[in-house]
């Protein structure tokens, strides 16, 4: 069995967050992501960067975090009990970016190790992340390419893992008092410990590196579309379900605040703008009907 290596999972951390920022501040042209090291008062800290007001993206975030403890946040012992009386740490990039033209899909990425340790036991460990994409104004083609990348990632580790991360992506990233998706998916994993630490490690590497091949290639072909107020009104609103699932669903917010986190690292993900509508209905046969009845449903791309 593969021994956990701690420091070889920050290092790598260290160097995707670095990696993607570089990409992404090439794309945009204009903006430099601003970072802002932080410290827990209970043990660890981070470093978040964000970019703001750029030719290409309206907001973006990049965040790394190394948090630790005694105590496991209630959160985290609901979902494993086992875990109660343990020593934690938690480390992970975790990454939203809003983009400025409505033709460009908002998109989110994330991947994180945990290990809870107590003396004289082995340790309990597991990684998780995934990417995913939300659009406004979808492309079928742009679908196709981010769900080929995701397969691509996952292949080398079996056959099955696409299928089952890509369920696991439309079933998690699914608002239920909305009856609908947040996106068109991607990958999603948790607790992901079965193939032995150092393929596991690969993996997370596989689909933290995966990422920009996956996304850029749809921003630099969208960026320069023309939009009007209409599909900015239109963005603004679908924004506001992302703010929705983030602040009542999303296992990583309440991880982040149960734990005493850096509350402006954890909400970095949050729209810089976005609305809401009473009883909104897209008109029919409009772009935005389209995105509701063929998008915002778990389908197979491939």
């Amino acid at each position: 069995m593969s021994t956990v290596n701690k420091e070889q999972v920050k290092s790598f951390l260290l160097e995707l967050q670095d990696s993607i920022c570089q990409q992404l501040e090439k794309v945009d042209g204009k903006s430099k992501f601003k970072e802002d090291a932080w410290k827990r008062e209970l043990g660890g800290g981070g470093r978040t960067r964000v970019l703001k007001d750029g030719n290409v993206f309206e907001q973006g975030g990049v965040n790394f975090s190394h948090v630790f403890g005694d105590k496991m946040p209630a959160s985290a012992t609901a979902h494993r009990p086992e875990l109660a009386g343990r020593k934690f740490e938690a480390m992970g990039v975790s990454l939203v970016v809003h983009p400025r033209n409505p033709y460009i899909p908002t998109s989110h990425a994330n991947v994180r190790f945990f290990i809870a340790e107590k003396e004289g036991e082995e340790p309990i460990w597991w990684f998780g992340g995934g990417f995913d994409l939300t659009p406004f104004y979808p492309f079928e083609e742009d679908c196709v390419h981010w769900h080929h990348v995701a397969n691509s990632i996952c292949n080398p580790f079996g056959q099955h893992v696409y299928a089952e991360h890509k369920k696991w992506c439309d079933e998690y990233f699914y608002l239920p008092h909305r009856d609908e998706t947040r996106g068109v998916g991607g990958l999603f994993f948790d607790d992901l410990n079965q193939w032995g630490f150092d393929t596991c490690f690969s993996y997370i590497q596989a689909v933290g590196e995966g990422f920009a091949s996956a996304y850029l290639p749809i921003v630099v072909k969208r960026k320069m579309f023309e939009y009007g107020d209409r599909e900015r009104q239109f963005q603004l609103y679908r924004r506001g379900r992302y703010v929705e699932f983030n602040l009542v669903f999303d296992r990583g917010t309440l991880f982040g605040l149960q734990s005493g986190g850096r509350t402006e690292s954890i909400l970095m993900s949050m729209p810089p703008l976005a609305r809401w509508e009473y009883s909104f209905e897209p008109e029919e046969n409009s772009a935005e009907a389209l995105l509701y009845s063929h998008y915002l449903k778990a389908k197979e791309w491939l």
